[in-house]
């Protein structure tokens, strides 16, 4: 399903309550609930959004995960962590055990193996996996950090894995899609003209892109994005809200 807006703001708003009303009503039906995040600047404001007190959110019941991260330090301004610290993390009373980091430290290899290892044993005693995962969309049609031609794209044991893009100096540590499509929920947040190439060509099937593999086995996929975004989706597309 994609829902349509008509600008940045009014898809971080939506964006917003629909993750503060699963958050809700997992916690009220199961005791807790655990959230992937996504970095990236589009889901910024819907962070913001959600630190404040009239979503009524059980902070203390939900535990946070990061669907990928960057190999830097925690205070440099590429970190995932960091953006998402200071948006919502640092303004909200959740116990920092239930913060579920994802940091390099030392190899990136045995730093994945890691996270890897902790996720199969938490969901091996919470459930089967995600309540809710919040993707991005690159203008190469990447989520996470599951980019074209990568190896980890065809994985299909490993639920975390280290990656390096060509042009960048560093590595990256990303979920896969094996623990990504067994979620309840995955919501994709796409804002801008920059990102309309890509949106089009995965609602029309129409190039191989990594975006295209977020497939749930029983979940729901739910697609939020503003007009500019969705520019060259085809003319049967939902109306802007």
């Amino acid at each position: 399903m994609i829902r349509i807006f008509s600008d940045y703001e009014s898809l971080s708003l939506a964006a917003a309550d629909l993750i503060a009303e699963q958050l809700r009503k997992s916690a009220r039906d199961r005791g807790q609930v655990s959230l992937a995040l996504s970095g990236g600047h589009t889901p910024r404001r819907a962070y913001e959004l959600l630190s404040r007190d009239s979503y009524k959110i059980p902070w203390p019941k939900v535990d946070l995960f990061w669907s990928d991260e960057r190999c830097v330090p925690p205070d440099d301004p590429r970190s995932n962590e960091r953006m998402v610290r200071e948006t919502l993390i640092d303004l909200i009373p959740i116990p920092e055990k239930r913060v579920h980091l994802l940091r390099c430290a030392g190899s990136p290899r045995h730093s994945a193996e890691e996270y890897d290892i902790f996720l199969k044993r938490y969901f091996s005693e919470n459930g089967n996996s995600f309540d809710i995962i919040l993707l991005g969309l690159g203008e190469d049609g990447h989520t996470a950090s599951l980019f074209p031609a990568s190896a980890a794209l065809s994985e299909a044991i490993r639920w975390a894995m280290e990656v390096q893009r060509p042009q960048e100096d560093f590595y990256r540590i990303t979920m896969t899609f094996p623990i990504i499509n067994r979620a309840s929920l995955i919501i994709f947040l796409a804002s801008g003209s920059q990102k309309a190439r890509a949106l089009a060509q995965v609602m029309d099937r129409s190039a191989d892109i990594p975006a295209r593999l977020v497939q749930p086995i029983n979940g729901q996929l739910l697609w939020l994005v503003d007009q500019e975004a969705a520019a060259e989706l085809h003319v049967n597309a939902p109306k802007i809200e």
